[in-house]
């Protein structure tokens, strides 16, 4: 009789890990290729006089830095758009590199005179704005949300983002593509913790341990393990460190379920409190 497999990871199975839906990086092929056409700059420079060998390279080095803050503001608007609350990111990173973009198109164009740099900046610019968009311009979300509350809520997440970065960055030194998968997994379940915590930074004092204390623990044992595995490959290690995630990463789910239980308990009570309230004033509200 056949048997049906069944695991940890099976659908149906108890404890069963939160399925991941792989997203495409917001860092794409327009955005790579911002970094590739400068260089057809720097090599016609070699075959210039001086004047053009100093234009090329000028519009080289624009162009560079333009194709770097794109990405980074490309970056930032996925981080803005993931988010229920955040801030506008504080340099409009994409506005800046067209602006560097019409330039540098500009400067190559001054060999025809003029005009036609003029016209290559226009369209330099605008063309990157139509391809990008424009930078968040606006905080979302923030209306009646304290400052103050906000604030800490953004630091502890960022802190936490970066010890997450960390865990990334130490575990590529293994060379092991599922050990790798398995970290990022890690990461992408536990920041649906963050995401409560942005949402509602009044909850940020009953999961600061998680997001500090827990998270530190985990980024140690990170390099240790990628430390000790890229040598021996030791069989054991690895089982072990990937049921220190496991728990870790079920406990995220507990804190993050208690915190949603929580605002649950409370939206209770305020709809029995506004009931009373209305019964008290003789407008009983109908089933």
């Amino acid at each position: 009789m056949s048997q049906r497999f069944g695991g940890r990871y099976s659908p149906g199975a108890s404890g069963q890990a939160p399925v991941t839906v792989a997203r495409p990086h917001p860092v794409g092929a327009r955005v790579n290729m911002l970094f590739v056409l400068p260089f057809a700059f720097a090599i016609r420079a070699f075959f210039s006089d001086a004047t053009g060998l100093a234009l090329n390279l000028t519009t080289f080095g624009l162009l560079m830095l333009a194709a770097w803050l794109t990405r980074e503001g490309v970056l930032a608007h996925a981080a803005y758009d993931e988010r229920s609350v955040a801030r506008r990111p504080a340099i409009p990173r994409k506005l800046f590199a067209a602006v560097l973009t019409g330039a540098g198109l500009g400067l190559a164009g001054l060999s025809g005179g003029l005009v036609p740099a003029v016209v290559f900046a226009v369209l330099g610019a605008v063309l990157h704005l139509g391809a990008f968009g424009p930078d968040p311009l606006k905080g979302k979300g923030m209306e009646g949300v304290d400052s103050f509350q906000t604030d800490r809520a953004t630091r502890a997440v960022e802190e936490a983002e970066s010890y997450l970065a960390e865990m990334t960055s130490a575990i590529k030194g293994t060379n092991d593509r599922g050990m790798a998968r398995r970290v990022e997994s890690f990461g992408t379940n536990i920041r649906q913790l963050f995401r409560v915590i942005e949402n509602d930074p009044r909850r940020l004092n009953n999961a600061r341990r998680y997001l500090g204390i827990y998270l530190i623990g985990a980024r140690d044992a990170t390099v240790k393990f990628a430390d000790l595995y890229a040598r021996n490959r030791d069989t054991e290690a690895r089982a072990e460190y990937e049921a220190l995630l496991d728990d870790l990463e079920s406990r995220f789910a507990l804190r993050r379920d208690a915190l949603l239980a929580d605002d649950r308990t409370e939206l209770d009570i305020e709809i029995e409190v506004l009931r009373e309230r209305l019964e008290r004033e003789g407008l009983r509200p109908s089933a």
